[in-house]
């Protein structure tokens, strides 16, 4: 590594550790926000050439089949959140041996997960869509988008795992033009092959895969060209034990995370199929893609914590730890009124982009504002699944997430449905949010309790 590189990578570090966290909120979190709404684009870009050009049941297939090729990108999540955590630690204690071998183990758990994934996918994928809910024509062309999606999942997978990486380093703006790329090759691709070649939702989920392949080979040019601030060999294999159990509880959470979204998406399109119609399967699908893309600054502002709460809890300095994460709250927050207001506001106009040709009713623009309504509270949600791992404790992450679904959602979308119909989805979703949030803020102010005992003890 040469001097310049290493001068580069400690002036950063300093940065994250002595400067005002305002200050290293701002830089660091516009190139993450603008990253994490580029990726969100992604999603949002897809469901708007399948709505708009090949229809509304082509829109209900893929709606059904998304929550399943999200499981690449939870196993990504898992990988890419562990390495990351772990890297900005090593960075902080300046633990060289972790830093020089994480990327080797990296791609050592690419590979098995995706081998594994890639087979039972392929053999389960016409089951898991009809696990979804798919049936009929939308479950022929779910399972169409699922199994093309899946072909594609080593570049879902290490991609995003290698962009969290980057982002762990505090090289946000990189990390953003990575993004923006595969977001550009995605849309370009998406028109090919939708509009002009007419491939259908084959064409959807081929422009996607294309996108992610560019996303990931640009990451192997950053590692491989040296660009990394840590020591990385971009092909090399390593299987350390402790580094692997290191990104798995560190990572755990986020993929218990996506997982969870999974079990969710389950009970809600099996719940639509039972209880509605195609044209409900539609609607959900669509408001929950716009729900998540409206999420993306949050997600931007999370990553950017990552690094900033991790590299300060390596260097124990506690207090910026609990001052990080205040301060990426508040503006999490702040950052997230005025698209929420806008869709609160004009939801005719937002859905209509993905629906162009379906009258919203009353009783639709209701559903969409009540499954909107939690959504600036949720910062505290996300900036938490991002917190505790960050400060090398996976475990109250896990938690947020399994009583989340396990406890509350499930039994709550089982039974609510059954008395209420559709209505009871939103409704629910709402309600347990609520709940969420409170218990939430209770574990957070429990942490900083305990982390301030820790910056007594070395003050």
């Amino acid at each position: 590594m040469s001097e310049a590189v290493i001068k580069e990578k400690e002036k950063q570090k300093q940065f994250i550790l002595s400067n005002n966290m305002w200050k290293v909120m701002f830089d660091l979190s516009w190139p993450a926000v603008i990253a994490m709404v580029l990726y969100g684009l992604n999603s949002v870009c897809d469901a708007i050439f399948v709505g708009r050009f090949i229809g509304e049941t082509a829109l209900a297939g893929v709606s059904v089949a998304y929550p399943l090729s999200q499981i690449s990108v939870g196993i990504g999540s898992l990988i890419g959140v562990g390495a990351g955590s772990a890297l900005s630690i090593a960075l902080g204690s300046k633990d060289e041996r972790v830093q020089k071998r994480l990327l080797g183990n990296v791609n050592y758990l690419s590979i098995i997960t995706t081998a594994i994934y890639i087979v039972l996918g392929l053999i389960f994928s016409t089951q898991l869509v009809k696990v979804m809910g798919g049936e009929g024509e939308a479950l022929v062309l779910g399972d169409r988008y699922f199994r093309i999606t899946i072909l594609g999942s080593l570049f879902w997978i290490y991609g995003l795992a290698g962009n969290m990486i980057v982002r762990a380093e505090g090289k946000m703006k990189s990390a953003a033009i990575m993004m923006g790329i595969g977001l550009v090759v995605n849309i370009i691709f998406n028109y090919i092959l939708i509009v002009v070649f007419n491939l259908g939702v084959d064409g959807a989920a081929w422009g996607t895969n294309i996108g992610m392949f560019v996303y990931t080979f640009i990451g192997w040019i950053y590692f491989g060209k040296g660009y990394a601030s840590f020591k990385s060999k971009v092909f090399s294999i390593y299987r350390d034990k402790d580094i692997i159990k290191s990104i798995f509880s560190l990572g755990i959470s986020s993929f218990i995370m996506s997982f969870m979204n999974l079990v969710q998406a389950v009970i809600v399109f099996n719940a639509l199929s039972k209880y509605g119609t195609v044209a409900d399967i539609a609607f959900y699908g669509a408001v929950y893609r716009i729900f998540t893309f409206l999420l993306t600054p949050i997600f931007g502002l999370m990553r950017a914590l990552q690094p900033v709460a991790g590299i300060n809890y390596g260097a124990k300095q506690y207090e910026r730890v609990i001052s990080s994460f205040k301060v990426f709250l508040v503006t999490s927050t702040i950052l997230t009124l005025p698209f929420w207001l806008i869709s609160m506001i004009s939801p005719n106009l937002i859905l209509g982009l993905m629906l162009p040709d379906q009258p919203f009713i009353g009783t639709q623009l209701t559903y969409f504002r009540i499954y909107m309504a939690i959504l600036p509270l949720l910062a505290t949600i996300f900036m938490s699944m991002t917190f505790f791992p960050a400060i090398d404790k996976g475990k109250p992450a896990a938690i947020i997430g399994i009583v989340r679904q396990v406890v509350f959602y499930i039994p709550v979308m089982l039974i609510l449905p059954k008395f209420v119909g559709v209505s009871g989805i939103y409704y629910g979703t709402f309600a347990i949010d609520v709940i969420i949030v409170l218990a939430t803020i209770m574990m957070v102010k429990k942490e900083f309790n305990v982390l301030r005992s820790k910056d007594s003890v070395y003050a």
